[in-house]
């Protein structure tokens, strides 16, 4: 009795889909003047796939009178069916629907208007463009100073407590951001000595001053260009690398769980990344002065036949260790402003990938803007200090 019973059921379900493959849901005549199309039994979002087989056979050139007064039951998928082989076979031919009743009337308008072409916005006056970009600085102006609020409350937080730093995490950082990068810093510290050589030497070699070369390039070079070019690098790699980071945690919800958990994402995700980076960039602005100078070196020699011996003897002469000074403290406020605007974009991050995008090329944009605004401050401040 068990298995007659099970083979029963299973009789019961399969039944309804024998029954569906073998129902004609749509059949035709042809009349002189025309063509009458009936549709049959449930046009639903079950049947839909054998509806649209038995449609796409249909090929008529006459004008289709298409009746639905036999149909059992009609919902949105039938309708919307109905409206995209309506404008298949309107294309060649004109088509009459008749037999429709009045509530299949109103889903079809309904569904048809919700499918019409939205009417693009009106295009916006110049002083509300003005408006809105104002008040998107104004709300990134409140964001920054509440995110340099709490990030300074953690720091100050961390400092009173050195055994809540995350050791493990900087030191992992310091390797990603500032040992990975060697490779790419001194290439293209080496190429910008080169440039500047090569440039000078033109100029130079006008009033037999070819020596003065080395005092370009090596005063240039580690008091300026160095830092310059290693921030501007670093932005653009490991700047962006963070908002990218945070932002992709942001979206799967990894910092919300943090949160839930009582963990601190400032303390675990922030301090780390700047405090790494601080530590890294000096470093590498004196491997890009090394690769800088070195650069400016064999173009000295290439271009103007100065020795090396020469080049590295007028060096000790004019290259005093304040600039090296002074263009080493540009480090660390670079390496802040860096990592503390990568991080800040990546918390802007919301719940879709584009906004990743957009906020990592906001990240570089604006890391880059502001190390060069900084970087003006200090020359007018060594300028006023006269150093």
């Amino acid at each position: 009795m068990h298995y007659i019973a099970l083979i029963i059921a299973k009789l019961n379900l399969i039944l309804p889909i024998i029954k569906l493959m073998n129902t004609e849901f749509i059949t035709y005549e042809k009349h002189q003047q025309h063509i009458e199309l009936v549709s049959r039994g449930e046009w639903t979002l079950k049947s839909l796939p054998k509806i649209r087989k038995q449609l796409n056979i249909l090929s008529f050139d006459k004008k289709i009178i298409w009746d639905f007064s036999q149909i059992d039951d009609f919902d949105s998928a039938g309708i919307l069916l109905l409206m995209e082989y309506y404008e298949v076979f309107s294309k060649k031919n004109k088509v009459e629907l008749i037999g429709y009743t009045e509530s299949q009337k109103d889903m079809y308008d309904l569904l048809k208007k919700s499918n019409e072409e939205i009417i693009p916005p009106k295009s916006k006056g110049f002083l509300e463009s003005i408006g809105k970009s104002s008040f998107t600085v104004y709300d990134d102006l409140k964001d920054s100073v509440a995110f340099l609020g709490q990030l300074f409350s953690t720091l100050f937080h961390t400092l009173l407590n050195p055994k809540n730093m995350r050791f493990k995490e900087v030191i992992y950082h310091i390797h990603h951001s500032g040992f990975n990068a060697l490779v790419i810093i001194g290439l293209t510290s080496f190429l910008v000595g080169m440039v500047i050589a090569y440039q000078g030497a033109v100029q130079l070699a006008k009033f037999g001053a070819d020596i003065f070369i080395v005092d370009t390039v090596g005063i240039s070079i580690v008091r300026e260009l160095g830092p310059l070019i290693t921030a501007i690098v670093i932005a653009g790699r490991s700047g962006s690398a963070y908002t990218a980071e945070i932002g992709a945690m942001k979206i799967t919800e990894e910092i919300a769980a943090m949160r839930t958990m009582g963990f601190d994402p400032y303390s675990f995700l922030v301090l780390p990344r700047i405090f790494a980076l601080m530590i890294a960039l000096p470093l590498l602005i004196f491997f890009s002065d090394i690769m800088g100078i070195f650069g400016g070196m064999v173009a000295s020699s290439m271009q103007l036949n100065i020795s090396y011996t020469q080049f590295i003897d007028r060096l000790y002469e004019v290259l005093e260790v304040k600039h090296y000074i002074l263009g080493m403290i540009k480090g660390p406020v670079f390496a802040f402003i860096i990592a503390a605007v990568g991080c800040f974009r990546g918390l802007q991050v919301s719940d879709n990938t584009e906004s990743i995008g957009l906020h990592t090329t906001a990240s570089v944009v604006n890391s880059i803007f502001f190390v060069i605004a900084f970087d003006a401050l200090f020359s007018v401040i060594y300028t006023k200090l006269d150093i």
